[in-house]
């Protein structure tokens, strides 16, 4: 089957959803495609910050979100031996210290507002395998896998918002350099004890940052950072006195994680890097978000990021101007502030214990 539209946006996380409302908005014609047959998969980026929460409101989207669920983090909490040390307000102006949103609620304001637009095309359960190219070396569609069957999608432009693996990138070739930070991820999910104040809290085990970050709909999500590359040698060892640690740091959550975390398998396990691209596209393709820079969980910023790569993006393409674009351009006006935020998640892992030193 043959599919064609000015813009072909592969990935439909936050940052390549809001490119297609923002583009089928403007009359551009745009298909979304998705690998998996669901949205808002488990443990990605839920977390708004100020950009974030502007760039919806800025389109009239925060509303609808907010109807389905969010969650406002009123303080960030340091705690040590089960004890609060440091407490964290916010300023006045801003009212919170992010905005737990549930992807899945996110994803869906995006999709049903896309989908008031017939230039608007969504195709779900469809894997990306082959770019394809004109005459001149330009990208101008791709081939991919629907429903097990081969279909071939025609565009101008070829964005790849597929996330730090991005096939798109890796098909044009684009090359990309990897930071490592020492740690792996472990997360998991529990439900909040009855009367849980909404905040983000964090803990120092054995050097190591614990942090909870409570979500809307009554659950709580730990990350908790273990030495790179670690886990398969810790997954030998007994799983009760690594646990333990957790109910110690916070007693308060005992009965939860007993009753929720009672194996290694209750984990999920994150590679954690940073990344970069010299060139964010080529030749009729574009990056945005984790294929062109992925962030590591310090600081939240990478939903922000993605979501802000699609809103100057967007800017540049309209209807008459997709084959001429110079896609420079968004890599210009992004890289030095994606540079900034990397910086700022490099210094605020490196000084993370400094943060408990009131109780030397």
């Amino acid at each position: 089957m043959m599919y064609r539209s000015d813009v072909c946006i592969v990935g439909a996380g936050p940052g390549g959803a809001l490119l297609a409302y923002l583009l089928a908005k403007k009359n551009v014609s745009v298909i979304l495609i998705e690998r998996y047959a669901g949205m808002g998969k488990a443990f990605r980026g839920e977390h708004l910050n100020e950009e974030g929460e502007a760039i919806l409101k800025k389109y009239g989207l925060f509303s609808a979100v907010e109807e389905l669920g969010l969650l406002h983090m009123k303080q960030l909490e340091y705690w040590q031996d089960g004890q609060l040390v440091k407490k964290i307000l916010p300023d006045s102006k801003v009212g919170h210290l992010g905005i737990h949103v549930p992807q899945a609620h996110l994803l869906k304001v995006l999709v049903k507002e896309s989908q008031k637009y017939d230039s608007f095309t969504l195709l779900m359960n469809t894997k990306v395998t082959e770019l394809l190219e004109d005459e001149t070396g330009r990208y101008n569609g791709v081939k991919a896998i629907k429903d097990g069957k081969e279909i071939v999608v025609r565009s101008k432009l070829i964005i790849g918002a597929d996330g730090r693996y991005s096939t798109v990138r890796k098909k044009a070739d684009i090359d990309v350099t990897v930071r490592k930070h020492g740690y792996d991820l472990l997360w998991a999910r529990i439900p909040a004890p009855i009367g849980w104040e909404p905040a983000i809290k964090m803990a120092l085990i054995n050097g190591k940052q614990l942090s909870l970050f409570t979500q809307a709909l009554g659950f709580i999500q730990i990350g908790w950072n273990i030495e790179q590359g670690s886990y398969p040698q810790l997954r030998k060892q007994p799983f009760q006195p690594f646990i333990d640690q957790l109910v110690q740091a916070f007693p308060v959550l005992k009965d939860s994680v007993l009753q929720n975390i009672r194996s290694w398998e209750d984990f999920v396990l994150l590679d954690v890097y940073s990344s970069s691209s010299e060139m964010w596209g080529k030749h009729g393709v574009a990056l945005i978000g984790d294929a062109a820079h992925t962030m590591t969980p310090t600081g939240a910023f990478g939903l922000n990021s993605a979501m802000k790569d699609a809103d100057v993006l967007a800017e540049l393409i309209n209807k008459d101007y997709i084959a001429e674009l110079d896609l420079l351009n968004c890599a210009t006006i992004r890289k030095e502030e994606v540079a900034k935020l990397q910086a700022i998640q490099i210094e605020k892992e490196e000084s993370f214990a400094s943060q408990f030193v009131v109780l030397a």
